[in-house]
């Protein structure tokens, strides 16, 4: 059988040009690790959430939109936080609910000593606080289960999603007795199964966090504790059609529980044009 030399020469120089290939990317990426992996570490495990409601001088929110979503997301990012979610009220048209998540109690008070002690903060606040009402109104939070955090979604991507952030978001606000909030969680699930079942993708399910305000320059609200579900869906027709009968039956029945203080809130959510937290085509 003759050997065609040229053909495994050939075979040879390929098989080097692989192993200098494999040996550079070794050199660059350390085992077990890629960039991929890396940015997806970051975006995970985030154990402490700010629920923030602002309250927004008459005609300004769109503005004050626009000024937050220009100059924060990617600061808080840079700082190990992230901009989980930026929404419209749909009740109350001078209403901006935002989400913000840190990975414990420590990263909160240092991200928020670096970010507000900070040149861009310092900036900017002058024109954000000469629209902004009221920001006080803010829920610490965690999740109910540690190992279902917050959904987390890639950044709004300006080539490939020009219109910017669709869907629709719901939070749902439960008012629960002191020490029962994982026993109504409990109690509630067959509900949230209701709504997930039907289609309505479920992104949050948190609960009050029972820690000191470790950076009081900003309050948070002392009157929980709360159970907060967040529902993530695609269109009006499936909130309307779908979503709120459900609520409507589920929630009547839910709000029988002995273990609530008072009535549910129901918030509806546009999506600001970055928020992460939408509805993403298929």
């Amino acid at each position: 059988m003759r050997i065609d030399r040229r053909r495994v020469n050939m075979m040879r120089l390929v098989a080097t040009v692989l192993i200098i290939i494999c040996i550079s990317t070794a050199q660059s990426v350390p085992i077990g690790t890629s960039g991929v992996m890396k940015q997806v570490e970051h975006l995970k495990n985030f154990q402490v959430i700010e629920l923030r409601r602002y309250t927004i001088k008459k005609g300004e929110r769109e503005h004050f939109a626009q000024y937050f979503e220009s100059y924060f997301p990617e600061a808080f990012q840079q700082l190990g936080a992230l901009a989980v979610g930026q929404f419209f009220e749909r009740e109350k048209t001078d209403h901006f609910l935002w989400l913000r998540a840190f990975h414990d109690m420590d990263d909160r008070a240092k991200v928020n000593s670096t970010f507000y002690y900070g040149p861009l903060w310092k900036e900017h606040k002058a024109t954000l606080n000469g629209i902004l009402d009221d920001s006080d109104n803010v829920l610490l939070l965690r999740p109910v289960d540690p190992n279902r955090t917050i959904k987390v979604m890639p950044a709004v991507d300006p080539v490939g999603e020009p219109g910017g952030a669709h869907g629709i978001v719901v939070a749902l606000i439960f008012a629960v007795k002191p020490n029962a909030v994982e026993q109504f969680a409990r109690e509630a699930e067959a509900t949230f199964a209701k709504y997930r079942a039907a289609g309505i993708e479920e992104v949050g399910l948190l609960c009050t966090l029972d820690a000191k305000n470790n950076f009081p320059q900003l309050p948070v609200r002392s009157d929980g504790p709360f159970l907060v579900w967040l529902g993530l869906m695609q269109d009006q027709r499936t909130l309307t059609d779908i979503f709120v009968p459900l609520n409507e039956s589920s929630g009547r029945e839910l709000q029988k529980s002995q273990l609530l203080t008072g009535a549910t809130e129901l918030i509806v959510l546009d999506p600001t044009k970055r928020s992460r937290l939408r509805w993403l085509p298929q």
